[in-house]
C-alpha cells in the first residue's frame, strides 16, 4: 500500500467534497447570536459513566461538564478545588479532611453532601468495583462522614499524588439514587445536565440552572460523533460543527490556518502513543525480540506518515512536557540490521507471524500500515485486524487476546499502569512494582521526580512496548469561540468556560 499516495488522494477528496457542496465560500453564522456550541468528537463513548469504563471518549463528554469530583484538573495540569472547597492534610500524610461546597444539588434535584462522597469512594474501592482505575483508591483505608459538609479520608500509607488522583474522571462523585443508571442517563453535579443521546450521531447537554458555582455561558452543547476525517473536514468548513477540539485530519490543517474564520490550536496531551506488545505471548515474551522490534520501527517516518509531523518522539511512557521527563529516544535508534541480529540471538532468525489489532483512530489505522511494512523488512509478518472501539476494549484491554496493538494512553501521569497485575501488557517485573510503590508513598517533589526517571529507564530497558510519539492536541474551531483548552493535561473537552465573543 502506498500510504503517502493514499493520503494525498484523501486530502484532495476532502477538499473536493467541500468545494462540491459549495462550502468553501460559506460564512459562519453570526457568533453573537449563538447560545449553544456544537463540538465534533471522533469516538462515540461506549456509555456515559466515567466511574465504570476506561474509554477516554466518556470523559471527553462528561468530565467537568456533567460530573465533578472533590478536586479537578485545570487546563495547565494543576489541582483545583471542585466539590471540595478546601482540605487539610495531617502531618503524617494519612488523613485528608475535605470541606464541601454549599448548596450543591444533583441534576435530578437530590442534595449533595458528605454521604455521597463516602458512597462514591467506597463504591470505587469495593471488591466488586468496575472502576477502570481502581488502583487510584487502593490506599484508602476508610471514609468517614464528620458532618454533612465535611468528610475525612484516611489512607493506609502516604500517597504523594492523592489530590491529583481525586481529580481524575474515574473519581467523580455520584449519588446512590442514580449511580446504577449513569451509563445511559448520567446524573452529576456539573454545570451541564444530560439531555439526550442519539446513538451514532450526537450527545446533547443543557445548562443546569441550579448549578452551585459559576453558571455556564452556554445554554446547550452538542457533541457530534464524526469518525471519518473527510466528514470532519466538511463539517468544519460548512459550520455544521463549531469546534473540533481534537481534529482527526491533520493533512487538511493548512486550509484552516489560512482561513480567518478559524482558530487552529496546537498543544500537547498526556497521550503516549505506543505499539503495545503482549509480553506473555509467544516470541513477545522474550525481551530480545521486543528490543529488536523497537529497533525495526522508523518512528520519525511514522510521525511524518501517520501524523503529518504533528507528534513528539518519546523513548518511554512519559510526557515530554513533564519536569521529570528523561529523553530516552536514543535507546533504540532505527536500525533494521540490529533488529535482525537480536531476532537471531533470540532464536527467531526467520522471523514469525503475529496479529496487529487496531482501534478506530486514524493514528492507529495509518500507523499500523507503516509498522507492518517496517516489521516485514526484518521478517515479522503482521496480520492487521481492524476493530471497533467496543471490540478493542473487550478483546485487547480486558481479555488480552492480542499480539500487537496501537493506542494512545491519555490518562495523566500513568506510568504506574506497568506495575499493575493482570494489565493488558502482561508485564511482570517485581523491581518495577517496588519502584512504583516507593513513588506512590513519596511526597517530596524532587524525590518523586527521581523515582519517575528510574521508572522510565526500567520499562525502556525492558522494551515493554515500542514508545512511538506523544500525541499532539490539534484543535480547530470558529474564531469567534473562546474558552476551549489548548493543551490536554487530562482527557476532557471542558466547556464550562466556553463562550462566544460579544
Amino acid at each position: 500500500m502506498n500510504t503517502h499516495k493514499t493520503l494525498r488522494a484523501f486530502t484532495k477528496l476532502a477538499i473536493g467534497t467541500a468545494l462540491a457542496m459549495g462550502l468553501a465560500g460559506a460564512t459562519l453564522s453570526a457568533a453573537q447570536t449563538k447560545t449553544d456550541v456544537s463540538l465534533g468528537i471522533v469516538l462515540e463513548p461506549p456509555h456515559l459513566d466515567p466511574t465504570a469504563g476506561a474509554a477516554a471518549a466518556i470523559d471527553e463528554v462528561t468530565y467537568a461538564n456533567v460530573f465533578e469530583g472533590l478536586t479537578r484538573i485545570g487546563p495547565n495540569g494543576e489541582v483545583l478545588p471542585a466539590l471540595a472547597k478546601s482540605w487539610e492534610i495531617s502531618e503524617d500524610g494519612l488523613t485528608y479532611t475535605f470541606r464541601l461546597q454549599d448548596d450543591v444539588r444533583f441534576h435530578d434535584g437530590t442534595d449533595f453532601n458528605a454521604e455521597d462522597v463516602k458512597f462514591s469512594l467506597d463504591r470505587a474501592r469495593s471488591a466488586d468495583s468496575t472502576n477502570a482505575q481502581k488502583p487510584l483508591f487502593e490506599a484508602i483505608e476508610s471514609v468517614e462522614v464528620v458532618a454533612p459538609d465535611t468528610v475525612q479520608v484516611v489512607l493506609s500509607r502516604p500517597v504523594g499524588g492523592f489530590l491529583f488522583n481525586l481529580g481524575w474522571g474515574d473519581a467523580v462523585i455520584v449519588a446512590p439514587e442514580s449511580a446504577d443508571s449513569n451509563k445511559t442517563q448520567p446524573v452529576g453535579t456539573g454545570p451541564f445536565a444530560f439531555d439526550r443521546w442519539v446513538k451514532g450521531q450526537e450527545i446533547s447537554l443543557k445548562r443546569f440552572e441550579d448549578y452551585w458555582g459559576e453558571p455556564a455561558a452556554l445554554e446547550a452543547a452538542q457533541f457530534k460523533i464524526i469518525a471519518d476525517p473527510n466528514a470532519a473536514f466538511a463539517a468544519m468548513m460548512s459550520g455544521d460543527v463549531d469546534a473540533f477540539p481534537n481534529f482527526p485530519a491533520p493533512e487538511t490543517l493548512m486550509q484552516f490556518e489560512t482561513d480567518p474564520r478559524f482558530t487552529v490550536s496546537v498543544g500537547s496531551t498526556e497521550g503516549e502513543t505506543i505499539l503495545a506488545m503482549n509480553n506473555a505471548n509467544g516470541p513477545l515474551a522474550n525481551a530480545l525480540v521486543r528490543q529488536a522490534i523497537s529497533h525495526a520501527i522508523n518512528k520519525q517516518a511514522l510521525i511524518e506518515g501517520a501524523m503529518f509531523g504533528r507528534g513528539t518522539p518519546i523513548g518511554s511512557h512519559f510526557a515530554p512536557h513533564h519536569p521529570a521527563y528523561t529523553d530516552l529516544t536514543g535507546t533504540y535508534p532505527f536500525d533494521p540490521d540490529k533488529a535482525k541480529e537480536l531476532l537471531a540471538e533470540a532464536g527467531f532468525a526467520d522471523g514469525f507471524t503475529a496479529t496487529l489489532k487496531l482501534p478506530p483512530p486514524q493514528y492507529a489505522r495509518r500507523g499500523g500500515e507503516l509498522i507492518r511494512s517496517d516489521l516485514q523488512k526484518v521478517g515479522i509478518e503482521l496480520e492487521i485486524v481492524p476493530l471497533e472501539w467496543a471490540q478493542w476494549l473487550t478483546e485487547v484491554f480486558r481479555e488480552k487476546n492480542y499480539d500487537f496493538t496501537i493506542v494512545s494512553h491519555t490518562e495523566p501521569m500513568d506510568i504506574g499502569i506497568y506495575a499493575r497485575d493482570d494489565y493488558y501488557f502482561n508485564y511482570d517485573n517485581p523491581e518495577f512494582k517496588e519502584l512504583i510503590s516507593a513513588l506512590n508513598a513519596e511526597t517530596d517533589k524532587e524525590k518523586r521526580y527521581d523515582l519517575m526517571r528510574q521508572a522510565q529507564e526500567m520499562i525502556t530497558a525492558d522494551a515493554v512496548n515500542v514508545f512511538l510519539f506523544q500525541l499532539g492536541k490539534t484543535g480547530v474551531w470558529n474564531a469567534e469561540l473562546e474558552g476551549l483548552w489548548e493543551n490536554a493535561p487530562i482527557q476532557a473537552n471542558d466547556i464550562t468556560k466556553v463562550h462566544w465573543k460579544n
